[in-house]
């Protein structure tokens, strides 16, 4: 039904829809737009442009109709009240030191302004306790009251942030379309990894995949996800290291022995296996030596008795990554120069503003539009317009 209502559209001509006819149709056809979405990105794949089972997988964050005042955090909970207590203290002082002055007109007028403020004050402080009250019984103690599926995200600026969604993309290496995206209104892309990649493999119809990602997707489970789907992935692991924060060791600088089930250390000691134990549904298996109190690198190393190491049951996946990320050294950069294609262009149509509509479905119904567009636009692009025609009505 989308799809005949985007004809009839086209065949107008230049004859252009009032919003308020745009709005409806995006809101009265929500799903059939998600549809006719997936169903081009299959045309593309009829069409050859979609043979190379590559994609880079990224996450951008869009900006929802819910302004930042709109939205509140314990911590922005917290934040408002302190400052609102601190003007009810300040008008408070104000009106204390009127009493102590001569009664006059300009006096009582400013007199009735602070009491007017005060009642505000009040008033809002009023609001701000049922705000919290909610805030509270949501399940990620957060609310936003314009749209309430919408969540306040961090950002890579220093100190800044939004509150929107965040949109998870897989993007075809050769020739930047998007193969699958999805709105999502969590802010972190640790949990994404394996999810995106599955559906890119499925729209793709491969039997392997090769997914390359940045450090924000770095989760082992989903790492371990993607091995057991047929996916190999590259991207590089963060660089969350304590010891090598403070200057010492850190496990990358000890040699994995897999004949000996040991580790070899910097000082040439072998790290013994110890134990096997259960960390949040890991298997750990725990490798220490008893050589370190007379180590001459032993303060390059640990401040404890002796240095510890940690194995994860599958940490050979996790090898095998970094091992990818060193002989390919140039693939952040082509994940970089695919990704940020389509999202810059996604965003610079919007006006680089933020969505037009609320809750996470309508967001949705919107996002598929736009990455309707956006593949429709590269493949007119890549193979001209009247290919394109004739293959759509084949």
């Amino acid at each position: 039904e989308a799809g005949r209502n985007v004809e009839v559209m086209w065949l107008l001509g230049r004859l252009a829809p009032d919003h308020k006819t745009i709005a409806d149709f995006r809101k009265d056809n929500g799903l059939a737009l998600r549809k006719v979405c997936a169903r081009f990105v299959e045309l593309c794949r009829e069409m050859g442009l979609l043979v190379t089972a590559s994609v880079a997988i990224d996450g951008s964050k869009f900006k929802a109709v819910n302004n930042r005042d709109r939205n509140f955090t314990r911590a922005k909970m917290e934040r408002r009240r302190a400052q609102l207590e601190e003007s009810v203290a300040r008008y408070l002082s104000q009106l204390d030191t009127a009493d102590c002055q001569e009664p006059t007109e300009a006096l009582a007028t400013k007199v009735t302004r602070l009491t007017e403020k005060l009642t505000k004050l009040k008033e809002e402080m009023g609001k701000l306790a049922v705000y919290e009250k909610q805030m509270l019984a949501s399940p990620d103690q957060q609310i936003s009251l314009t749209d309430p599926d919408s969540r306040s995200m961090a950002t890579s600026g220093r100190g800044s942030g939004v509150v929107g969604y965040n949109v998870q993309v897989a993007v075809d290496t050769e020739h930047h379309l998007i193969v699958t995206h999805e709105v999502t209104n969590s802010g972190s892309d640790r949990a994404q990894l394996a999810k995106m990649a599955k559906q890119a493999k499925a729209v793709l119809k491969t039997e392997t995949l090769e997914a390359v990602a940045d450090r924000g997707y770095f989760n082992s489970p989903e790492i371990l996800a993607c091995h057991e789907a047929g996916i190999t992935v590259t991207l590089p692991k963060p660089l969350t290291s304590g010891a090598k924060a403070d200057g010492r060791f850190g496990k990358q600088d000890f040699a994995y022995l897999p004949e000996e089930d040991a580790y070899r250390c910097p000082a040439g000691e072998r790290l013994s296996y110890r134990y096997t134990n259960e960390e949040d549904g890991k298997v750990l298996r725990r490798y220490w030596t008893t050589a370190c109190q007379n180590c001459s690198l032993k303060t390059q190393c640990t401040p404890g008795s002796e240095r510890r190491l940690t194995r994860w049951e599958h940490e050979h996946l996790l090898e095998a990554v970094q091992h990818r990320l060193d002989a390919n050294p140039h693939a952040m950069r082509q994940r970089r120069e695919t990704v940020e294609h389509p999202f810059g262009t996604m965003k610079a149509r919007m006006g680089a503003t933020h969505f037009l509509t609320k809750t996470l479905p309508k967001v949705a119904a919107e996002m598929a539009l736009s990455v309707l567009a956006y593949n429709l636009t590269r493949v007119m692009n890549i193979v001209g317009i009247k290919p394109l025609m004739a293959a759509i009505a084949a």
